[in-house]
């Protein structure tokens, strides 16, 4: 219903506005001249050319156009010629005015829709759409682009099933534009090669930092600031269920674990430094290994989200409000998470925000939940 509401009112402006211009006609029709309403309907016409569709200004500058032709003519008994003439050269100027407005409106608009289209086949490219699978696992959440209107930032995530397992991971770019982007999506594009071909997340990680050096000496010789990438990988293997994991933390913050109702911030693999920074220390990678149990579900997020600050200056208590709902589903709770952090910030988030919500699959996924469950996040 709400998604009607908009078509509904450009459907009735016109219509009110032709019947607010032959009501001030008749008004001025029928007062004396000193009381010279019309002169202030101009605003008509020009509020149809930013809110109408074309053909619909062309009706309501028209029906303008006659009525202050017509008071000018024969309301105004003191104007002289060639005050007349000024007055509606100057009704014919406003009209024509409010058409070349409204079709550079409705080009423009035509613009954005095409750059819309192209973003969203970039995000699509880049991301896929939330809530994503791999083998036996799931992950619901959101992804919140900081900058307003933007549908792409520096945040990833994948989610793969490989030889090796069910393989994650969530990653955050430093900075924002098009320069993280493009970071971004090397690093992206590395994962998802690397994690089909490497039998360890510690190769896995490797691939990925040599992408992303690849990049930045791109950007280096093209003069702009290299990117380094904060991540957390997961691995999950099991024949029968998962049966074990390992963790890599690339620099990334904790994720948390949900585990028989209890909230537990765990900061497995962590020490090493973030992709684009491994050649400073020289050390090598090291995943930990990690014991789930059927029933636990993970949190993973950025820090767009645990950085996010309310108008007091606090941030963001994301694990007091873990502890709060985990009674939710996991659907549930990711959308539950977004609209307690938009009120939170009251929609001014400073980075962008990822949650992931991840849990194992209860039964097998033949009817397409992940998808209906896409179209309804949608």
């Amino acid at each position: 219903m709400a998604a009607d509401r908009p078509t509904e009112s450009r459907r009735l402006a016109p219509v009110l506005l032709i019947l607010a211009i032959l009501v001030v006609t008749l008004l001025d029709s029928t007062t004396g001249p000193e009381l010279h309403i019309s002169a202030f309907m101009g605003i008509a016409p020009l509020y149809a050319a930013l809110r109408c569709p074309f053909r619909q200004t062309v009706a309501v500058a028209a029906v303008f156009v006659v009525c202050l032709t017509y008071v000018d003519i024969f309301t105004v008994p003191d104007w002289g010629l060639a005050s007349r003439v000024v007055g509606i050269f100057g009704v014919f100027l406003v009209a024509a005015f409010s058409l070349t407005l409204c079709r550079t409106r409705l080009q423009r608009e035509a613009l954005h829709a095409r750059t819309s289209l192209v973003a969203d086949t970039v995000q699509r490219a880049m991301l896929r759409e939330l809530p994503i699978g791999a083998g036996q696992i799931e992950a619901y959440g959101f992804y919140v682009s900081a900058e307003e209107g933007a549908r792409v930032g520096g945040d990833i995530y994948e989610a793969i099933d490989t030889p090796y397992g069910m393989r994650l991971m969530i990653g955050d770019v430093q900075g924002k534009g098009m320069p993280a982007i493009g970071a971004g999506l090397e690093v992206l594009a590395s994962f998802r090669e690397a994690a089909q071909y490497q039998e360890s997340l510690e190769s896995v990680a490797g691939r990925m930092e040599q992408a992303l050096a690849r990049y930045n000496t791109r950007s280096a010789e093209e003069g702009t600031d290299e990117r380094f990438v904060t991540a957390l990988l997961l691995e999950l293997r099991g024949a029968d269920g998962v049966t074990e994991g390992r963790v890599l933390s690339c620099g990334h913050i904790p994720y948390y674990l949900v585990r028989h109702g209890e909230v537990h911030e765990r900061r497995d693999g962590e020490g090493a430094l973030p992709l684009g920074l491994g050649a400073l220390s020289g050390e090598p990678r090291h995943g930990v290994r990690v014991h789930p149990e059927p029933d636990d579900w993970i949190v993973l997020c950025t820090d767009g989200v645990t950085e996010a600050r309310g108008t007091d200056g606090t941030f963001y208590p994301l694990a007091e409000r873990l502890a709060r709902w985990t009674d939710l589903e996991p659907p549930d709770l990711a959308r539950t998470l977004r609209a307690d952090l938009e009120d939170f910030t009251h929609g001014s988030l400073k980075d962008d925000a990822t949650v992931l919500v991840v849990r194992r699959r209860a039964h097998p996924d033949p009817a397409g939940q992940l998808s209906m469950a896409r179209a309804a996040a949608a």
